[in-house]
């Protein structure tokens, strides 16, 4: 019997069913309030059960031990470049569930423990040694005993990672929550999820959320619905509307205290287009009611005497709760040239409500902002350059299943430096926010089926490449994590020390150490594509921290 066991990094994707090439990893630093990671993979030659696990290290407290788990995936996507991992159909590593101290090796499989260290601020600088021990004793058995570790190095450095300055959302799906949970929308159970979901948020570096003041017109089938999650409570009396904000406001407190900073309220109009208006319901004479939906056009002279009347209420709850310049409103996600003329009517309604909040939109083509239509589009990270040229501040980025050559980009089967890259990346093009679809979208494609299960559906119903519509897994009574979730926030990690830098040294030393033996500068398609070169990068970057203190 053979059991061998490998210490990698944390971008490396450890594959069940293929050799365990990469190289070791037993030494790096990392600074104060950093969440770092690194990962135990093992591998038998038959089937070895109730093998135990020990950590053990002087920052025991720390550290958490998960393991890494797989889900199959059957659609990665059409067009691609050749920076990835695989081209097929398969199991991939992802969900990373709590470890029990026992683990099984499976025959000729490696597998890998995911090994989390979070850093307070004030911990003592210094070498950690964090050792892993594998343990398995028959008495009767010798040949089937196992004593087996591996000891990584970890310096804490006297440094302490600054507050992250990007803004970060992830689409929050109230609705995908209910509809798993089997919950209804806005019972105490679903409060009570929405709060964990919330935290587990902010803990990873998304500190925006998409509020729901209606259901949100996104990835919608025109005239079908997605479950209402409405925010608002509204009664009709004639033309008069009456609003309990009620619920938006325990929504609010519930988001600031999960260490939610910043808001994003549901878009105005549907997706692709603003051609109609999202789903309302109100209760007009002791009855609920659809208002508005598929069925109203955008132009609907209602819809404006509804928003009329809400906005200015909003507003005013909004300021109260101290939250001006933390919130930002959405017209239409996704317009395209073919429907500018009417984006642009739709978006001058808005401006016209939301006052001196800002307007923000995912589109791509810069002829919206040289028009005047918007003053804060959101372009994908393939399509940001004309952007830059026109000078677009502050400037945004986003991606989804639209760009998957050249660029960053978080899927199964892309390597986890590509998806890492993207905190150096944002850094060098100084952006200001970014933004996601899928933090937990766990319906299909369109929201047509609304009962898949993620862990054997993670492409939407083979829409979206596998690992596109969601970063999180839904565990019994709250989030599970994925490996993908967790390389993005140390990517974030990054961009927040690259900012401490430039704060001590200034941005061009700062870009200059970054790029430094570069064939090419770092833009959105040209970059190292090894993980290698990122973690030695970010090495330099703090061993250049820790020189200046």
């Amino acid at each position: 019997m053979l059991f061998k066991t490998k210490l990698v990094s944390s971008l490396e994707k450890v594959f069940c069913d293929a050799e365990l090439k990469s190289p070791e990893f037993k030494y790096a630093s990392a600074l104060r309030g950093e969440v770092f990671a690194f990962q135990v993979a093992f591998w038998g030659d038959t089937i070895i059960k109730n093998i135990k696990f020990e950590m053990e290290s002087e920052i025991s407290k720390l550290i958490s031990i998960r393991s890494v788990g797989y889900v199959p995936c059957d659609y990665v996507g059409a067009s691609f470049d050749d920076n990835v991992l695989r081209k097929t159909a398969g199991l991939y590593p992802d969900p990373l569930y709590p470890a029990e101290g026992v683990i099984n090796a499976l025959p000729f499989q490696w597998r890998a423990l995911w090994i989390t260290v979070r850093i307070p601020e004030k911990c003592k600088a210094g070498k950690y040694d964090i050792t892993v021990s594998f343990l398995r004793n028959i008495a009767d058995q010798p040949e089937s005993c196992i004593d087996c570790r591996e000891t990584f190095s970890l310096e804490i450095l006297p440094v302490t990672l600054p507050k992250q300055q990007l803004l970060h959302t992830e689409w929050f799906h109230t609705d995908c929550i209910a509809s798993y949970y089997q919950t209804e929308c806005w019972s105490e159970k679903h409060w009570e999820l929405i709060g964990k979901y919330a935290a587990n948020a902010a803990a990873h570096g998304i500190n925006m959320l998409l509020t729901p003041l209606w259901t949100p017109p996104l990835d919608t089938m025109i005239d079908g619905e997605r479950p209402t999650t409405q925010l608002l409570i509204i009664e009709k009396k004639g033309s008069k509307y009456i609003f309990d904000f009620s619920r938006l406001k325990r929504w609010l407190d519930i988001c600031l205290s999960a260490g939610i900073e910043y808001f994003e309220m549901s878009h105005f109009f549907t997706q692709w287009g603003a051609k109609f208006t999202p789903k309302i319901v109100v209760n007009e004479n002791g009855a609920e009611k659809k208002l508005f939906g598929w069925h109203v056009s955008a132009s609907d002279p209602e819809y404006k005497n509804f928003l009329s009347q809400l906005m200015p209420q909003l507003l005013k709850l909004l300021r109260h709760k101290e939250l001006d310049g933390k919130c930002f409103f959405h017209v239409s996600d996704e317009p395209s040239m073919e429907n500018i003329e009417q984006y642009s009517q739709a978006a001058a309604l808005v401006n016209n409500l939301v006052e001196d909040f800002p307007l923000i939109d995912a589109l791509s083509n810069v002829d919206f902002y040289k028009r005047g239509i918007i003053k804060n589009p959101i372009p994908a990270n393939n399509h940001i350059e004309p952007f830059v040229e026109a000078g677009v501040k502050p400037l945004w980025t986003y991606y989804c299943c639209g760009q998957s050559n050249k660029v960053s980009n978080r899927f199964f089967h892309f390597p986890s430096a590509r998806n890492r890259i993207m905190g150096m990346l944002m850094f060098k093009y100084d952006i200001y926010g970014f933004l996601q679809w899928g933090f937990n979208f766990w319906f299909s494609q369109y929201s047509l089926d609304q009962k898949l299960d993620p862990f054997r559906v993670t492409d939407a119903g083979q829409a979206f490449q596998g690992g596109d519509a969601f970063m999180v897994y839904p565990g019994e009574d709250g989030p599970i994590d994925s490996l993908k979730y967790e390389v993005f926030m140390e990517g974030l990690q990054d961009m927040r020390a690259l900012r401490l830098l430039e704060e001590k040294i200034g941005r061009d030393a700062t870009v200059k150490l970054l790029e430094d033996g570069l064939d090419c500068q770092l833009k959105m398609d040209c970059y190292p594509g090894e993980a290698a070169w990122l973690l030695a990068r970010r090495e330099k970057i703090n061993q250049k921290l820790a020189s200046l203190v």
